[in-house]
């Protein structure tokens, strides 16, 4: 884990929150660092220093056997009053892309389409042309297409990150159900 030694302050990355979400959605034993990193598109060290950085935030834990698992409450609030300002939206220009926030499931059915182009994930193999919006990591759109858990999840927090205020309403209360469960 890089410390710089002028300031050797810790700081999440973006991955840290895919790598969270995604071992929120397990109830048994996680899966290994490396399996991780393979759906995720991550390396397996990667994953390994993203939650050596969320143990130390006290957005995970370990246990005797050094298994990571997510302290759900601590995530919950980290998502639900912090993360939009730590992890801004960034938009673009038009292009092709995988659909999220509003667009996206489980969104999609709760709201009313706009007559604007959808927020999407920038993508070459995606299903919809809209309005760019750069994911949490690069690799984002390629894990959520791999795991459709995990796509509502990140769907649900790019709409609390860059949604108006009731779009973000609704997300929050869907993540919340998502990480009690």
């Amino acid at each position: 884990m890089y410390r710089s030694k002028s300031n050797p302050q810790l700081v999440l990355r973006p991955q840290d929150l895919v790598v969270l979400l995604r071992l929120s959605l397990e109830r048994q034993t996680p899966p290994t660092y490396a399996a991780l990193g393979s759906e995720l598109v991550l390396t397996a060290s990667e994953v390994h220093a993203g939650l050596e950085r969320a143990t130390l935030a006290q957005l995970a834990r370990k246990d005797k056997a050094g298994k990571a698992a997510v302290v759900r409450d601590a995530l919950w609030l980290y998502v639900q009053h912090g993360a939009r300002y730590s992890f801004p939206a960034t938009r673009g220009e038009v292009t092709r892309g995988l659909p999220t926030g509003y667009a996206a499931p489980p969104l999609k059915e709760k709201i009313v389409q706009p007559n604007e182009p959808p927020p999407v994930w920038p993508h070459k193999n995606g299903p919809v042309r809209g309005a760019a919006f750069y994911p949490l990591y690069p690799t984002v759109p390629e894990a959520a297409m791999r795991n459709p858990a995990l796509y509502e999840l990140l769907a649900l927090f790019d709409a609390v990150r860059g949604g108006s205020p009731r779009e973000r309403a609704i997300a929050l209360d869907l993540l919340q159900e998502r990480l009690a469960a």
